[in-house]
């Protein structure tokens, strides 16, 4: 693979909710890869307190990032080992499989993380230490791996394509969180909550059939798979698994949603994915934790 080598220029940014990922240069300032768009403006003291090098190494700043030395820190799964059901950290996986990128996975319990995760990051996962770098935030993670190692593009698609194909997952995790959190099953408020799930699937149904689409994918024309698929993916195999649970498949998507259904399909096939799959019962054990 080709990797361009032009030098990294890193700016301070705000992405996705104010979530950082941190850069860690000779007497330099906590920083994101300047792709991140909306720069903040802020005082230098503010700057300066966020400082840190969270126990990683120094880093010259010079040519462009290169593949290799990556380690992916995940939650573990109810045996405390193996991964756990983080729809986030599979968002990741799947962007590192789709790039074909070789990383080392470290499932991690509070107890097993490392110190400079915790100290300097809150110990939040995903976390991707990239040789003597670590992001964190999993759309940080996965648009710092799309711009820096583009063979796939997996953002092929015009900004506007992007964005717009993007506005019709707003609010679908949240509503598939509160439902499958929500008891007891069946009461006047879970019929209020699934009415709001399946008004979040709607707008992805209408995206997936909007017209001069020939694929199956979501952004564009739906004939390459991007970023947005890798992000959604994993949040409906959760809303799969935790319908036939919970809620006794209460919302039938192959009638009502019949181009989620097969864009799930389409999505759940894919090696990526297959990959970094995590088994249902993981996904039980951790939405039956949030049921109680």
């Amino acid at each position: 693979m080709k990797i361009r080598s032009t030098p990294v220029i890193l700016v301070l940014s705000t992405l996705v909710q104010s979530s950082y990922a941190f850069s860690i240069g000779r007497n330099s300032l906590s920083k994101i890869p300047s792709f991140v768009e909306r720069p903040v403006t802020s005082t230098n003291s503010k700057t300066l307190s966020m400082v840190r090098t969270g126990g990683l190494e120094i880093r010259e700043e010079g040519a462009t990032p290169t593949a290799g030395d990556m380690t992916l820190f995940v939650k573990t799964g109810p045996d405390g080992q193996e991964p756990g059901d983080c729809p986030f950290a599979h968002y990741v996986r799947m962007v590192l499989s789709e790039k074909n990128l070789e990383y080392t996975l470290v499932p991690s319990t509070h107890e097993t993380k490392p110190d400079w995760l915790i100290d300097h990051y809150g110990g939040s996962l995903p976390a991707l230490r990239h040789r003597k770098e670590c992001y964190v935030e999993s759309d940080v993670i996965a648009q710092y791996l799309d711009f820096f190692f583009i063979d796939p593009k997996l953002s092929p698609y015009k900004k506007k394509e992007m964005a717009e194909a993007g506005e019709c997952t707003d609010g679908f995790f949240p509503a598939v969180s509160r439902y499958l959190k929500h008891t007891p099953d069946g009461d006047a408020d879970d019929l209020e909550l699934k009415a709001n799930l399946e008004a979040a699937l709607s707008k992805i149904e209408d995206e997936l059939s909007r017209e001069g689409k020939s694929g199956v994918y979501l952004a564009g024309d739906g004939e390459q798979i991007t970023l947005l698929d890798c992000s959604l993916a994993p949040k409906l195999y959760h809303m799969a698994t935790g319908l036939k649970a919970f809620k006794d498949n209460a919302i039938d998507l192959k009638n009502q949603f019949p181009h989620v259904k097969k864009y799930s399909d389409a999505v759940f096939e894919r090696k990526s994915f297959q990959d970094s799959i995590y088994t249902e019962d993981a996904i039980v054990w951790g939405w039956s934790n949030a049921r109680k």
